[in-house]
C-alpha cells in the first residue's frame, strides 16, 4: 500500500478543520461529520481548541483508501499559531493548501505559499465554501494564477481538459501531448511532484461538496516516496500527554525505529551524541493511539522515552534544517502572582518553550521573565496553558515591539584577541542582505594565509549567537558577512581566540557602519462598511500605513494594505469600537522594512554600545607581554594584515602584513631589552678589564652593525651537526658542553648576545634554569615548557626593531619565526657559518698571538 504524509494549511476561518473532518468522514474513518462551531471536531481535541473554536496544535490522523494510507496533518490557521504549522512543512510530502471561495487569497495565504516554496512542498488546492453567495470558480482560478502561480490548474474537469490544463503548465508535457493526444496520471503525478502543477479541485467541505472527488484525486495523483536503508528521522513536534509523558513527534525518513530500541542523538547546545532508550512507540490518529513495535520508513509517530529532542532535529543521517522563516514580532513580560518565585517558575515556562521554540523564554539579572509572541490571541492561549498545566494564573504586561538592526552599506571590521600567550585576528566585510535573509556567511579568505579549519571556525562563530545591533542592541539581521582576511598563531591560537576576535570584527565594524533600525510590519485587510472608509483611510495615514486602492460594493469596503507592527497592533479594538462590531481586521505577519519613527525608538532606547560589555567593539593586542586593550576606533592602526578588500569596489586584494603597522615606532630602548636579558638570565656581569684591542680584517663579522641576538634551539644544532650527533649517542653531556664552548668562541667573535635553549620539556620535576656562561645566555627549559614554546615567547620580546636569527631545522619554530617577522636559519647553514668565523679566529690568534681570550676547540668533523 502506497502511505504518504499530507499536510492541510490555510488561512484562519477557510474551513481547514473542515475538511480533515470531511475527508476522515468520507474515507469511513469517522462514523460521525464533526463540526469546529459545535465543538465536535475530531481533530480540534483540546478543550481550549474547543472553547475558542480555532486550531492551536497541529494534529494527525490516518486516512485509508484501497490502495493508499495517508497521514493527515492538520495545522493553525491562525497568524498567532503559524510558526506551529511552518515546523510541519518539513516532513510532508505533499500538502493541501485550503482556499476560501469569498475571501480569495489573503495575505496569509501567500505567506504560507511562499514557505511551501521555501520547504520545496509539492501542492493540491482545495477551494472551500463554493457553496455560499457569490463565490465564482473563474474569478477564484484566475486569482489563484495572479497570485500564487500561473501552473494552476483546475483538476475538476474531465480528463481530457485535466490533460490539456496540465499541458499548458509544463514544457515537456505540452509536447508529449501534442505527440500522443493525452497524458498518463503518472506522468501528471510527476509534474506535481516537482512543483510544475498545482491541481486545484472546488467544492463545500461542510456540505461533502467535492469531496469525494478530491480524495480520488489525492489518490491518484500522489507518488511513494523512496526512502534507503540507512536509519534516520526528522523531529517536527515536542508535546505531553495527559499523564505529563514527553512525547517526541517524527517521521522516519529511512531505515525503520523498534521499539525498546536505542537511538543516538546530539542535544542542541551539545558537541557530544547521547544515546537513550526508546520507550514506547505511538501511532496517533486524532487524541487516540495506538502502540507500534516497529515504524518504517515513511511512517509518522509519537516516541517516548527521548529527553533533550527538539523540533528540526535531524537524526541519524538526517541535517538540521533550515532557520524557521516565521517568526515572533513582540515581546511581553510575565506578571507572576506575588506568591510565586520566578526562579522556580521559569523551568516550567521552559518546558513549554521545548513545544514551542519560538517563545524563546528568558530571563534578566532581575528575575524578570520575558516571552516572545506573535500576538494577542497567543498571549491570551499561554494564559490558559500555563493555568491548566501548573495552575498558576499568570498575566503580562501589554508588550513591546521586537526591532532589528541592519546596515545599510558595505562596511568593514576588524577584531584583535591577543592576551598574552593567545592570538587571533579577523577581517570581515558586513554588506546588506537579502530581506528575511537574517544572516548569510561566506569566505574570501585564501587558505595560505588562514587554515580551512580557522574559516570554517570563524563562519561558525558568526552564527552560534544572535548579535546585538548598536543602535538599540536588537538583533542584527539580514546582513552578509564575508571573512576576507585573518591570522592565526601556530602554538598561541586556540578556537576560543577567534570567537572573541570573531565578535569583536563583527561589532567593530557595526560601530563604523551606517546602521537601520528595522520594525515588524502587517499585511491587513480591513472589511468595514462603507460610510466609514474616510475614517479608516485617516487612521492607517495616521499610523504610518500604505493601501491598495479600497474595493467598495455601497455597502461594505475592503481596504488591503501594509503598516507597521507598532501602530496596528492594538487597532482591532477601534474597529470594532467605530463600526459598532461590523468591521472586520485580518492581520498577517509580513516581514520587517526600516522603521518609520527610528529617531523616536533611539532616543527612549538610550542605548549605549560602548558600555555593552558583552558586546565590546574593542580589541585586544599583547605588549610587554601583557594584553592591552585598544579602542575600536584605534584598532586598525595595529592590525598585522591589511584590511584584505577594497570595501567601496568590492574587489579582493592580497592580505599583507599591515603598512600602517609598520611606520609605528616599536623601538625598544637599551634599558627595556636590558630588562628583558635581567629578567631573563639574571643580573649582567660586565667585565672589569678592557678587552684587547685586534687588528681585524674587515670582514662580515667585523663590520659595524646593529646589535644581533641569536636565539639557538640547542638539540636540533647537536642532531645537526654530524661529529656532535655521533657523541651525543655515547655521552650526550659531553656533546652539550663542546656545543656550549663552540657558541662561547662564536659569540666572543660576532659579538652578538647569544642565547642558547635546551628543552627539559619531559624531564619529570625540572624547574628550569637560565644562567650566563663565558658570554652565551644558557636556558634549560622547565618541565611541560618546549624548547620552542620558550624560543617564540623571547622571540616576541626582544623583536621589536632588533636583529634577530632563530637557529633550527624545527619547522614550527621556523613558521613561528616567520609569522613574528625575524630571520629564521637551518641548522646546517649555521654550521658552516660558525666554521667560517673559527677559521678566521685561527687566523686572527696566529696574527695577534692572543690566545688568551679564546678557548682552542677542535670542531667536530
Amino acid at each position: 500500500m502506497k502511505k504518504t504524509v499530507i499536510g492541510i494549511l490555510a488561512h484562519v476561518d477557510a474551513g481547514k478543520t473542515t475538511l480533515s473532518e470531511a475527508l476522515l468522514y468520507t474515507a469511513g474513518q469517522l462514523k460521525k461529520l464533526g463540526r469546529v462551531d459545535n465543538k465536535s471536531a475530531f481533530l480540534d481535541n483540546y478543550e481550549l481548541e474547543r472553547r475558542r473554536g480555532i486550531t492551536i496544535f497541529s494534529k494527525q490522523a490516518v486516512l485509508r483508501t484501497e490502495n493508499t494510507e495517508i497521514t493527515l496533518l492538520d495545522t493553525p490557521g491562525h497568524i498567532d499559531f503559524s510558526s506551529e504549522a511552518e515546523r510541519t512543512l518539513q516532513v510532508q510530502d505533499y500538502a493541501v493548501l485550503v482556499i476560501s471561495a469569498r475571501d480569495g487569497v489573503q495575505p496569509h495565504t501567500e505567506t504560507l505559499w511562499r514557505l511551501l516554496l521555501r520547504y520545496n512542498v509539492p501542492v493540491f488546492i482545495f477551494v472551500n465554501k463554493m457553496d455560499l453567495e457569490g463565490s465564482d470558480k473563474n474569478r477564484v482560478l484566475a486569482e489563484l494564477k495572479k497570485h500564487l502561480s500561473e501552473n494552476c490548474a483546475d483538476f475538476t474537469a474531465s480528463d481530457d481538459e485535466i490533460c490539456e490544463n496540465a499541458a499548458f503548465c509544463n514544457e515537456k508535457l505540452m509536447e508529449k501531448y501534442i505527440e500522443e493526444g493525452s497524458l498518463s496520471d503518472v506522468e501528471i503525478a510527476k509534474a506535481i511532484r516537482e512543483r510544475n502543477i498545482f491541481p486545484c479541485w472546488f467544492g463545500s467541505a461542510l456540505k461533502l461538496d467535492g469531496v469525494a472527488e478530491f480524495i480520488e484525486g489525492l489518490e491518484k495523483y500522489t507518488l511513494q516516496t523512496e526512502y534507503g536503508p540507512e536509519f534516520g528521522a526528522r523531529v517536527f513536534k515536542i508535546a505531553r500527554d495527559p499523564q505529563g509523558n514527553r512525547l517526541t513527534y517524527m517521521k522516519i525518513t529511512g531505515g525503520s525505529l523498534k521499539a525498546r530500541s536505542i537511538v543516538s542523538y546530539m542535544p542542541k547546545g551539545s558537541e557530544e551524541q547521547i544515546e537513550e532508550k526508546v520507550n514506547m512507540l505511538r501511532i496517533y490518529s486524532g487524541e487516540k493511539f495506538e502502540s507500534s513495535d516497529t515504524v518504517q520508513a515513511g511512517g509518522i509517530c509519537a516516541v517516548l522515552g527521548l529527553s533533550e529532542t527538539y523540533p528540526g532535529q535531524g537524526i541519524g543521517f538526517e541535517k538540521e534544517l533550515l532557520k524557521p522563516m516565521l517568526e515572533p514580532v513582540l515581546i511581553y513580560r510575565v506578571i507572576l502572582p506575588k506568591d510565586i518565585s520566578s526562579v522556580e517558575f521559569l523551568p516550567k515556562l521552559k518546558q513549554i518553550e521545548e513545544e514551542d521554540p519560538q517563545l524563546l523564554v528568558s530571563s534578566n539579572a532581575a528575575g524578570e521573565i520575558y516571552v516572545h509572541l506573535m500576538g494577542e490571541i497567543q498571549a491570551e492561549v499561554l494564559k490558559s496553558l500555563v493555568e491548566d498545566r501548573f495552575g498558576v494564573s499568570v498575566d503580562f504586561d501589554s508588550g513591546s515591539v521586537i526591532y532589528k538592526e541592519t546596515v545599510a552599506a558595505p562596511v568593514e571590521g576588524v577584531g584583535h584577541f591577543e592576551p598574552l600567550r593567545h592570538y587571533a585576528e579577523v577581517h570581515l566585510l558586513i554588506e546588506p542582505g537579502e530581506p528575511e535573509s537574517g544572516i548569510t556567511v561566506n569566505s574570501l579568505c585564501r587558505e595560505e594565509v588562514l587554515g580551512k579549519n580557522w574559516q570554517r571556525l570563524i563562519l561558525t562563530h558568526i552564527l552560534e549567537k544572535t548579535h546585538s545591533g548598536v543602535l538599540i542592541g536588537a538583533p542584527l539581521a539580514d546582513v552578509k558577512i564575508t571573512l576576507v582576511a585573518g591570522r592565526a598563531h601556530i602554538k598561541h591560537t586556540e578556537g576560543g581566540d577567534f570567537r572573541q576576535a570573531t565578535y569583536r570584527a563583527l561589532r567593530q565594524g557595526l560601530m563604523k557602519a551606517k546602521n537601520v533600525l528595522l520594525e515588524p510590519y502587517y499585511a491587513f485587510r480591513l472589511e468595514i462598511p462603507a460610510e466609514q472608509l474616510g475614517r479608516a483611510i485617516n487612521d492607517i495615514r495616521i499610523m504610518d500605513g500604505k493601501i491598495s486602492s479600497p474595493e467598495s460594493n455601497g455597502i461594505t469596503a475592503v481596504i488591503n494594505g501594509r503598516a507597521p507592527v507598532s501602530e496596528m497592533r492594538s487597532y482591532a479594538k477601534d474597529v470594532m469600537a467605530y463600526t459598532k462590531g461590523k468591521g472586520k481586521l485580518s492581520l498577517f505577519s509580513d516581514g520587517y522594512a526600516p522603521c518609520h519613527n527610528a529617531e523616536k525608538v533611539i532616543d527612549a532606547a538610550k542605548y549605549n554600545p560602548e558600555s555593552d560589555i558583552a558586546n565590546t567593539p574593542d580589541s585586544v593586542f599583547c605588549s610587554h607581554g601583557a594584553g592591552i586593550n585598544v579602542k575600536w576606533y584605534d584598532v586598525e592602526k595595529y592590525m598585522h594584515v591589511t584590511s584584505g578588500m577594497d570595501v567601496e569596489t568590492g574587489d579582493k586584494i592580497p592580505s599583507m602584513p599591515n603598512p600602517k603597522l609598520l611606520k609605528r615606532n616599536l623601538n625598544i630602548d637599551d634599558k627595556e631589552l636590558e630588562a628583558i636579558m635581567e629578567r631573563e638570565f639574571g643580573p649582567i656581569r660586565r667585565r672589569q678589564y678592557s678587552e684587547a684591542v685586534l687588528d681585524t680584517p674587515k670582514t662580515a663579522y667585523s663590520a659595524e652593525r646593529k646589535k644581533e641576538y641569536i636565539i639557538v634551539d640547542g638539540y636540533n644544532l647537536i642532531f645537526a651537526w654530524e661529529g656532535l650527533a655521533a657523541l651525543a649517542k655515547e655521552n650526550f653531556d659531553a656533546a652539550r658542553h663542546i656545543l656550549t664552548d663552540i657558541l662561547c668562541n662564536y659569540r666572543g667573535y660576532t659579538k652578538c648576545e647569544l642565547v642558547l635553549v635546551f628543552d627539559g620539556y619531559k624531564v619529570k620535576g625540572n624547574a628550569g634554569e637560565k644562567s650566563d656562561y663565558n658570554g652565551i645566555h644558557l636556558v634549560f627549559t622547565k618541565e611541560n615548557e618546549t624548547g620552542d614554546m620558550y624560543i617564540e615567547k623571547l622571540v616576541e620580546e626582544v623583536s621589536k626593531n632588533y636583529s634577530v636569527r632563530v637557529v633550527t631545522s624545527d619547522n614550527l619554530i621556523q613558521v613561528s619565526a616567520l609569522r613574528a617577522g625575524v630571520l629564521r636559519m637551518p641548522a646546517r647553514e649555521f654550521i658552516k657559518e660558525i666554521e667560517r668565523v673559527n677559521d678566521q679566529i685561527k687566523e686572527i690568534i696566529a696574527e695577534n698571538s692572543a690566545k688568551r681570550f679564546f678557548y682552542k676547540i677542535d670542531i667536530p668533523k
